[in-house]
């Protein structure tokens, strides 16, 4: 069993990590470069984004990191007092609320928004302002979220080796 948690943690803190990169490019510069092209141009990119990250290996890691994290996040909870738990619980705890909650209730209601709003028009272009505004503020929580939860989950590993 061990050694399943312990593959579970190194999964866990990859994939994490990979998902603090991703988060990490948009709020650091793709975001502000969608903004910076002529409308609405970004805003059409970020529309044909949101297509095809749904078609891509991102929501595959995304949902197999965050399942990861829970059964982390359930194992620790049953032992809190075993080498790593603590860290563990609150790496997987910090990524499931500040990535896949903040997701749900936040960035996808936005990302359906934008695509059901034709870019050619003054509504596009509030839109837009709207979502550029909302959008990146919930993806710093993201980023922020995801790297502190890689370093807890290293933390975890470091413990339990």
């Amino acid at each position: 069993m061990a050694m399943i948690i312990c593959g579970m943690l190194w999964f866990a803190a990859i994939s994490v990590g990979l998902m603090a990169g991703v988060y990490f490019t948009f709020s650091t510069f793709v975001m502000r470069s969608l903004d910076a092209i002529e409308s609405p141009s970004g805003m059409l990119a970020m529309q044909s984004i949101n297509r095809v990250i749904q078609r891509s290996l991102f929501l595959p890691l995304f949902f197999a990191s965050t399942l990861a994290c829970l059964v982390l996040a359930i194992v620790a909870v049953t032992d809190l007092s075993g080498r790593g738990a603590i860290a563990m619980l609150a790496g997987s705890a910090l990524y499931i609320v500040g990535m896949f909650v903040v997701t749900v209730i936040a960035n996808v209601p936005l990302n359906n928004a934008l695509e059901a709003t034709d870019a050619h028009t003054a509504d596009g272009e509030a839109m837009w302002r709207r979502y550029m505004q909302r959008w990146t503020v919930w993806n710093h929580v993201r980023t922020l979220s995801c790297t502190a939860a890689c370093a807890l989950l290293i933390c975890a590993l470091l413990q339990t080796a």
